[in-house]
């Protein structure tokens, strides 16, 4: 692959601004071509982009378009920073009257030097808010499509639409739509701002002497005419990758505007590091329904306050993920001290959740057209989630692990939507590490609060998800949860009925269909030796009280309903006797931690 820069624009404005300027602090830039003007993090804005493409694995030639007039400043840039001054293209013209136009630049230069291959086209002198976005990644992205690449970026909130190229990209096939040059307000929804930065193929090269054929005026010979013509008119594949970080090309403003952007994104730059990034995900109840969200059924679930996983991300020089003291532990007091913790324990603490999370991340953003910096993490996290009670401990360390690597990399809820979300953490724990769930939780612990849920089949089989309704918590009544002090596996429960229900037996296929209306109508199908002596004994005890009760989750657990105050408490004793823990539930709501 080549990559041609392209800096052959004549600055007028902001040149004319600099040379008139009367406060005298931008005297020594008088002259000074607009790529070689000050960056983000006091580099030139072309030291950035030479150090982005200056590697011989991914670029075979690095080529640099210029005008006559500033051609000895880029000759003596290339010289002082070892660019070959034989790759320096000089297009002739000395003013904005006698200017080709970029996309004549871009094939004066693939013409004079004769260029037969993939081309990547920059333009060198535009400001970039993150400097260590991953070139590499969009070069895997490009020669995995059928087609052209524009890169583009989500405008910030004081950007407007009608200043840039905005393009209109199908998420599910990445392919670019259609590409609008600078369109008026109420147009297009889409803030998705398209720069100059593309990918071409070498077989789509001859488009380019086909469009300047067509486009003699130099004023249509801009790059956002070029694609507004093959995308909308000629119909070629073009597929969309965004970065998520901003850009600004300098050519086209004044100095007003130049500072403006370069103390926004230098102040970006300098906020970034180091500032840890610390999201929780809570623990969940299933109120009604559960387990038939793994069975296309309806459930009504709730976070609580009560028990959280907490993830803490600092951007660090290497990757690092921070094994738990306590469930990740690396040292024992003796061998029968490591015996005793692994019979209760097992061998899988939160370490492999926390690496699985960050696999599938950048394996959904790879796949998603979506561009990540080349910024390394260190990961640790803590929970107080009891393990193995079925209250969604192992995806609340997966939920609140996204969380954190979503802040980090300024990925929003536009590159992954909350439903997308809890298949993405649901897929975590299935596909990579083959624990045996459904949504109810991940959802759950995405739009947190009072969830009703919605599972249908013809949904799930049209969109990929279901329904998810957000609940009214204003009146919920007092719930208590109590759990067993040396658990099982959760997700044991789970797994037979699963296997018959994928096997079409038709007891359990009919019980899961009324698992949407009324969990106990499908109390029959978990036997006494499905649902284990600990849970059964936690339920005949809260009866006895005459308490509502049932499962919240996969087993090891009971939440429950008592209305007599009194009788709650001699409850509580009851469960502490008989070896459990007992709390009162205290909800998580959303809408009240936002407005705290």
């Amino acid at each position: 692959m080549i990559c041609i820069l392209l800096v052959a624009g004549h600055g007028t404005i902001l040149e004319t601004q600099i040379k008139s300027d009367v406060t005298g602090l931008y005297a020594h830039l008088t002259g000074v071509p607009k790529a070689l003007l000050p960056g983000v993090g006091g580099k030139k804005i072309l030291d950035f982009w030479w150090e982005t493409v200056n590697t011989r694995q991914l670029f075979s030639e690095v080529y640099l378009v210029t005008n006559a007039d500033k051609y000895k400043h880029y000759e003596r840039w290339a010289t002082a920073n070892d660019f070959p001054v034989e790759n320096v293209v000089n297009d002739g013209s000395t003013t904005l009257d006698d200017r080709l136009g970029a996309v004549a630049d871009l094939e004066l230069a693939i013409r004079s030097r004769q260029l037969q291959d993939d081309i990547m086209v920059i333009a060198g002198d535009m400001l970039c808010a993150d400097q260590n976005f991953d070139i590499a990644q969009v070069i895997r992205f490009f020669k995995s499509k059928p087609g052209e690449l524009a890169i583009y970026y989500e405008l910030e909130s004081g950007e407007k639409s009608y200043t840039r190229g905005i393009v209109e990209v199908c998420p599910n096939t990445h392919r670019v739509m259609r590409f609008l040059e600078k369109p008026q307000e109420g147009i297009t929804a889409s803030r998705l701002a398209s720069v100059v930065f593309y990918c071409l193929r070498k077989e789509s090269l001859p488009y380019i002497s086909e469009f300047l054929i067509q486009h003699p005026d130099v004023n249509d010979r801009t790059f956002g005419k070029f694609w507004e013509w093959l995308i909308n008119e000629e119909k070629v594949p073009v597929y969309g990758m965004k970065l998520p970080t901003g850009f600004q090309l300098i050519g086209q403003v004044g100095l007003s505007d130049y500072t403006k952007w370069l103390a926004h994104y230098s102040s970006k730059q300098q906020l970034s590091p180091s500032k840890p990034i610390t999201c929780r995900s809570y623990a969940r109840v299933g109120l009604m329904g559960n387990p038939s969200d793994g069975f296309n059924g309806k459930t009504i679930a709730m976070s609580i306050a009560n028990f959280w996983a907490e993830v803490t991300l600092m951007e660090s020089q290497t990757l690092v993920l921070l094994p738990h003291p306590l469930n990740d532990p690396t040292e024992f007091g003796s061998l029968q001290d490591l015996f005793q913790i692994s019979r209760k324990e097992g061998y899988l603490g939160g370490l492999r959740l926390l690496q699985a999370t960050c696999k599938k991340f950048y394996q959904f953003c790879s796949e998603q057209g979506i561009a990540l910096s080349k910024q390394n993490f260190t990961l640790k996290y803590d929970t107080n989630i009891p393990r193995q009670v079925g209250l969604a401990g192992s995806s609340a360390i997966v939920s609140a692990t996204l969380k954190c690597l979503m802040k980090f990399y300024n990925i929003t809820d536009n590159d992954l939507p909350k439903p997308i979300r809890a298949n993405f953490i649901l897929n975590v724990e299935t596909d990579e590490l083959f624990i045996t769930a459904g949504l109810q939780d991940r959802v759950v612990q995405v739009y947190e609060g009072l969830v009703y849920m919605d599972f249908n089949k013809q949904l799930i089989d049209e969109r990929g998800y279901g329904e998810y309704i957000p609940l009214d918590m204003s009146d919920l009544p007092l719930f208590w949860l109590a759990y067993l002090g040396d658990p099982s596996d959760s997700g044991r429960i789970h797994s037979n009925v699963r296997q018959c229900w994928l096997n079409g037996d038709s007891a359990v296929v009919e019980a899961m269909k009324s698992f949407a209306e009324l969990t106990d109508q499908a109390r029959s199908v978990y036997t006494d030796d499905c649902l284990g002596p600990g849970n059964l004994k936690m339920v005949q005890l809260a009866r006895v009280f005459g308490s509502a009760v049932k499962l919240p989750g996969s087993g090891g657990a009971v939440v429950g309903l008592c209305m007599d105050p009194e009788r709650l408490v001699e409850m509580k004793r009851a469960f502490q006797e008989a070896g459990c823990v007992f709390c009162l539930i205290v909800p998580y709501d959303p809408s009240v931690q936002s407005q705290s």
